[in-house]
C-alpha cells in the first residue's frame, strides 16, 4: 500500500467523537495563536502587497481576509497564510520542524467557512492536517532543511489533507489530492541571504496549493499515487533521508498536534534558546548589559545555517540574526513583537553589545537536533567571574510549556490594534469552537469593516 492511501485511510476514518478532549482543547488553542499572528500581521507591508494582488486577479468572495474584505477560497489562503507567518510569533514543531498553524490553518479555516461547515469538522481537519505534514517533514528532516523551507514544502501535505476532509473526499480523491499537492512542494532559503519576502509567501502558497490540490481531485484530476515514497518523488528528491515507513509508523494512534511548541519571541525559533538563556541568567544574577564583557553561545548547526548573522541590515533579517537577539535580549531584557523596531535596528548600545556575542556550534548539542533545539551560555563578566547556563528545551516547546493564560495574553497583545469586541468575540468563538454549528460566523465581526 502506497504512503499515500494510508494517509488517505487515515484522514477518512478519523471523527471528532473519536478525538480526545485534551486534543480538542489543544487544536483550539492552535487556533487561537496562528490568529493573533495573522492578525498582527496583517497591516505589514508584505501583506497589503499580497492582498492588492489578490484583489487584481479576482474571483468569487468565498473567504474572508485578514486584511479586509473577502476572495476566492484560494486567495483568502494565500493572504492569511502569509499573514499569520510575518511577525515570526507562529507555532512550531521540533522534529519536523514546520510552522503548520500558518499553513494548515489559513487552508482549512477558509474552505470551512466556503462551504459553511461546523466548529467540530474544522478541529477533525486540522487535526489531520498537522498529523500528517508532522509526520512528512519528520521522514526528511533535517537533511532537507538545507534547501527547503519545511513549512512551505511539506506544509502543501498539511493543507492538502485538512482541505480534503473538509470537502469529504474519498480515499482515491485523497491520493490523487497528494499527488498534486506535492508536485507543488517548493520554498527555498536562499531568500535569507537577502532578507527577502519570500518567507511570507511561501506558507500563503503553501495554503493555497493545497487547497488547489484538493479542488483539482474534485474534478477527477489526477495526481502520482507515490509521490511520497515513489523513485522519482518527494523524498528521494528532496531529502538525503529515505525512510517512508517513518511516515505511517502508529499513524492512527498518535495525535501529533499535541508536540506542537509556540513562541513567546518575535524571532527565527533557532534564536530563542539563547533569549530564553539570557533573559533568566540576568535575571536569576540582578545582571546587566553594562557587566558583560563577553557572551558565547554555543548550539546546534542549523541554528548557526540560519541565524549566523552579525550585521542584520533590516528588521526582519535581525529576527534571524542570533547575535542581534542576543544582544538586544541583554540590553531590553525581552525580544517581542515591539522590541524589533527600526530604531533597535541600529541602536548604538545593542550594536556594540553585538560584537561581544560569540556563536559556535557544540557537537553533543548538534547530535541531539532536532529532537531537542538546545543552546548553551556563558557570560564573562567585567569582575572576572562567569555565568554558565544550558536550555534543553525554549519555552513554549511541550517539555517547557507556556499555559493556556500566557496563549490568551499573547493574543490579546498581538490582537491589541482590533476593536475590542472583536477580540473577545474571537476569544468566545474559539473556546466555544466545538458547538460553532456554521464556521462563516467565525470572522462575523469583521464584515464591513475595514483592515482586519
Amino acid at each position: 500500500m502506497s504512503v499515500s492511501k494510508e494517509f488517505a485511510q487515515y484522514v477518512t476514518r478519523l471523527t471528532y467523537a473519536e478525538l480526545p478532549q485534551e486534543v480538542v482543547a489543544f487544536a483550539k488553542i492552535c487556533i487561537l495563536d496562528w490568529l493573533g499572528s495573522a492578525l498582527a500581521g496583517s497591516s505589514k507591508a508584505p501583506i497589503h502587497m499580497l492582498a492588492q494582488v489578490a484583489q487584481e486577479l479576482g474571483g468569487s468572495e468565498q473567504a474572508t481576509l485578514v486584511t479586509g474584505g473577502r476572495s476566492s477560497v484560494t486567495h483568502a489562503a494565500l493572504v492569511n497564510g502569509a499573514s499569520s507567518h510575518i511577525v515570526e510569533l507562529d507555532d512550531i514543531h521540533k522534529a519536523s520542524i514546520i510552522h503548520a498553524g500558518t499553513v494548515v490553518i489559513p487552508a482549512a479555516l477558509a474552505v470551512a467557512e466556503w462551504k459553511q461547515k461546523s466548529g467540530r469538522e474544522l478541529i477533525e481537519a486540522i487535526v489531520a492536517g498537522y498529523e500528517v505534514c508532522y509526520r512528512i517533514g519528520e521522514a526528511v528532516s533535517p537533511s532537507h532543511y538545507y534547501f527547503w523551507h519545511n513549512t512551505a514544502t511539506c506544509g502543501t501535505f498539511g493543507a492538502a489533507v485538512a482541505a480534503s476532509k473538509l470537502l469529504g473526499q474519498r480515499e482515491e480523491q485523497i491520493v490523487h489530492t497528494l499527488g498534486s499537492a506535492g508536485t507543488q512542494a517548493a520554498g527555498l532559503w536562499e531568500f535569507i541571504e537577502d532578507g527577502a519576502m519570500s518567507k511570507q509567501l511561501h506558507p500563503g502558497k503553501a495554503a493555497m496549493n493545497g487547497i488547489l490540490a484538493a479542488l483539482l481531485a474534485e474534478k477527477g484530476f489526477t495526481g502520482a499515487s507515490r509521490i511520497l515514497e515513489g523513485k522519482r518523488g518527494f523524498v528521494r528528491a528532496m531529502s538525503q533521508e529515505v525512510d517512508p515507513e517513518q511516515m505511517t509508523q502508529g499513524l492512527g494512534t498518535t495525535h501529533k498536534i499535541m508536540e506542537n511548541s509556540f513562541k513567546i519571541h518575535a524571532s527565527c525559533r533557532h534564536t530563542h534558546h539563547a533569549i530564553d538563556l539570557i533573559v533568566a541568567m540576568m535575571a536569576e544574577h540582578g545582571v546587566s548589559w553594562q557587566k558583560v564583557e563577553r557572551v558565547r553561545v554555543r548550539t546546534y548547526q542549523v541554528a548557526l545555517t540560519i541565524t549566523d548573522n552579525p550585521d542584520p541590515g533590516s528588521v526582519y533579517a535581525a529576527k534571524f540574526s542570533l547575535q542581534y537577539c542576543v544582544a538586544l535580549a541583554l540590553v531590553k531584557g525581552s525580544a517581542g513583537l515591539h522590541d524589533f523596531t527600526e530604531e533597535a535596528l541600529y541602536d548604538p548600545v545593542i550594536r556594540e553589545v553585538m560584537r561581544r556575542v560569540e556563536v559556535c556550534v557544540d557537537p553533543d548539542i548538534d547530535a541531539r537536533y532536532p529532537r531537542k533545539w538546545e543552546a548553551a551560555a556563558e557570560l564573562d563578566l567585567a569582575d572576572g567571574t562567569t555565568i554558565c547556563q544550558h536550555a534543553e528545551y525554549p519555552k513554549g516547546d511541550p517539555e517547557n510549556p507556556v499555559t493556556h493564560g500566557q496563549i490568551v495574553q499573547k493574543f490579546r497583545t498581538l490582537a491589541l490594534d482590533q476593536p475590542k469586541d472583536t477580540i473577545e468575540h474571537y476569544l468566545q468563538m474559539i473556546d466555544e469552537l466545538e458547538h460553532v454549528p456554521d464556521v462563516a460566523m467565525f470572522f462575523a465581526q469583521m464584515k464591513g469593516r475595514g483592515r482586519a
